[in-house]
Formats: structure tokens, sequence, C-alpha cells
């Protein structure tokens, strides 16, 4: 959530709020001003027990910049149960850009002696697909970016693709998505973390990235009885779900003024 730009009455309390001093949600021609006090909050944890409860694996990767068919792999972090977290250096072959290091500090020079990639995504890819195996749920904040960059990778580098058909993914920014519809702003991992109250400890690592995303998916299934009680199987259908409505919100600003649309069925895996 953003701090309000102007002067405003307090949606839940009245409260006359300074422009600066308050929340602002909601979206164009229909904001909402609150005040500090009242202004929206994760629900509290229910009793329920669901997938949260269980081993979930978690994975992030640093790349060398946004577009996830055609930029690179340069940092990994896999985590499962406890104990497990495997984490390394890629050297993707090509340089890094400034201002990709500029995000996650990882420069050429401490690249230049790191393993390959057609090895590491090896590595990669062979521990996604024991997670297949193993039907254990694979939490990737914005999964749409991070698989299909793996996928990318995999066939870039002649490396066995995990069976991403039977692959069961949660992802807390599609889920976030389904529980608020865009109406708390800007919603990238920081900000979902703050949400749920999960710390990050330096963003843009991707292991701290991929624990982060754990704990805050965690919260989610905690806080959300109908998001945690679900299969995750039907939660893999309600994500796709979430994912096409939101991909249908964004396309109608879009085609307004003239933007690049989003593919509907593009995740877990753009198409």
């Amino acid at each position: 959530m953003r701090a309000n730009s102007f002067d405003g009455l307090c949606a839940a309390c009245a409260q006359h709020v300074l422009a600066g001093s308050g929340r602002l949600t909601g979206r164009p021609g229909a904001w909402r001003t609150w005040c500090i006090a009242c202004s929206p909050s994760a629900p509290a944890r229910g009793a329920h027990r669901g997938w949260h409860d269980v081993t979930l694996a978690s994975l992030d990767f640093e790349t060398t910049g946004v577009d996830p068919r055609h930029d690179r792999v340069i940092s990994y972090a896999l985590l499962d149960e406890p104990g497990f977290e495997i984490t390394g250096l890629i050297h993707p072959g090509i340089p890094v850009p400034p201002a990709s290091a500029a995000v996650h500090g990882i420069s050429d020079a401490m690249l230049a002696d790191a393993p390959p990639a057609d090895v590491e995504i090896a590595v990669v890819a062979e521990w996604v697909q024991s997670l297949v195996e193993r039907q254990v749920g694979l939490v990737v904040f914005n999964a749409a970016y991070d698989l299909t960059m793996l996928q990318a990778e995999c066939r870039r580098h002649d490396v066995a693709e995990p069976e991403w058909d039977r692959l069961l993914v949660v992802d807390p920014f599609v889920v976030d998505w389904g529980l608020t519809r865009g109406e708390l702003g800007q919603r990238r991992l920081v900000d979902v973390a703050a949400y749920y109250e999960v710390g990050i400890d330096n963003a843009h690592d991707a292991s701290c990235d991929a624990r982060a995303a754990r704990d805050v998916a965690v919260e989610q299934a905690a806080r959300h009885e109908h998001v945690g009680t679900a299969t995750l199987s039907d939660l893999m259908a309600h994500q796709r779900r979430w994912y096409a409505e939101r991909a249908e919100d964004w396309n109608a600003y879009a085609r307004r003024v003239g933007r690049d649309l989003d593919d509907p069925t593009g995740w877990p895996l753009a198409a």
C-alpha cells in the first residue's frame, strides 16, 4: 500500500487524514483513503490444518534481466525439508548488465569462476523433478517468471525438463491477487511479506527471497482457511483462474493505453 497523496477521510472511521499520513488502496476512480490505525491488514491465523503444516519446498533465481526466455540465471536457492538448502552461482555465458547487478549485487567478477550453466541447471531441474516424484509443493513467488526461466535454460543447455504438468506450485504472488484482487497496490515480494508480517533480511538474495516466499505462502494458508484447506491440486486450479483473472484485469487497462497484453493462460509457465 502506498501513502495517500491528498487529504481525505478514512474509509473506516471517517477521521480526516492529511496527505502523506495515511494509506491508499483501490484503483483509478475508486480510491480509498485510510488512517494508519484502520489500514487493511492480514487476518489472524486460524486453527485449521492444511498444506501449510507439511513440508514445502521453495525456489528463487537471480538473473541477468527480466525476460525469462532470453535472460539467464546467475544465482539460485533450493529449499526443501528442514535442514536442506542448496545455493549456488552460475556462469551465464553472457555479461551481467549493470542495471541488473545494481539490483542483486552480483557482478561479472563474482561469476568468473562459477560453474557453467549446463551443470547447475541440471542440479536445479533434477531437484524439481524430485519434488514431482514426492508430490511436494514448490513455492515460487511469480512462478510464471522463474519457472519459465528454468524451462528456457533447460532447453538452451539440453537438460531434461521436470514433468511440468505434475508439478504442484504455490505462487504467493498469484494467491495474493486472488485474495486482494489488486486493491492493495504494488505487490512485490517485499510488499506481500510486510502485509503478512514476514521479515526479509536481504531482498534480492536468492536464499532470503526463497525463504520469505515460503513463509508468506504459509501465512496465506494459515490466515485464509479456504486457501489452506484446499488440496494442492485444487489450489493449482484456483491459481490458474486467479492468474487469468489478473491478466484480464490488466489487459482491460492495457488496451485503453496501448500497453502490451498479458497471456491469461501463462501460469505457471509462459506460453
